[in-house]
C-alpha cells in the first residue's frame, strides 16, 4: 500500500470531499484508512440495564484507499506516489516535486 499511518490525505469523494486529515490506521487487507474526525456516522446504542442510558455515539468509519490522495509535505499538492531505489532502500517520492515523502 503507497499510504502509511501518519501520512496528510484530503478526500476525493463522498461528504467529506475535500477535507484533510492525518492517517491514524491503516487497514492492508481490507484496502481503506482511518482517518480521525472525517467519514463519520451515528450509532444509535440501546440501554443496558438499569445502569446505563441510551445514546446516541459519533463514531469514524475507514475509508477506501481509492477514494484518497496524498499530499505531499513539501509542495502541498495533492499527487500520486513513485519509488526511488537508494542504496537498496525503496524510498516513496512525490511524483509533481520529486521530493522524499
Amino acid at each position: 500500500m503507497k499510504i502509511k499511518k501518519g501520512d496528510n490525505v484530503q478526500i476525493l469523494t463522498g461528504k467529506d470531499r475535500g477535507r484533510q486529515g492525518k492517517v491514524e490506521r491503516v487497514f492492508v487487507k481490507e484496502l481503506t484508512l482511518l482517518i480521525p474526525g472525517l467519514n463519520q456516522y451515528k450509532k444509535h446504542r440501546k440501554p443496558q440495564g438499569e445502569g446505563k442510558p441510551g445514546e446516541i455515539l459519533t463514531l469514524d468509519k475507514p475509508i477506501a484507499v481509492s477514494k484518497v490522495a496524498l499530499v505531499c509535505t513539501k509542495c502541498k499538492q495533492l499527487t500520486r506516489v513513485g519509488y526511488r531505489f537508494v542504496d537498496d532502500k525503496k524510498i516513496r517520492v512525490c511524483r509533481k516535486c520529486d521530493a522524499d515523502i
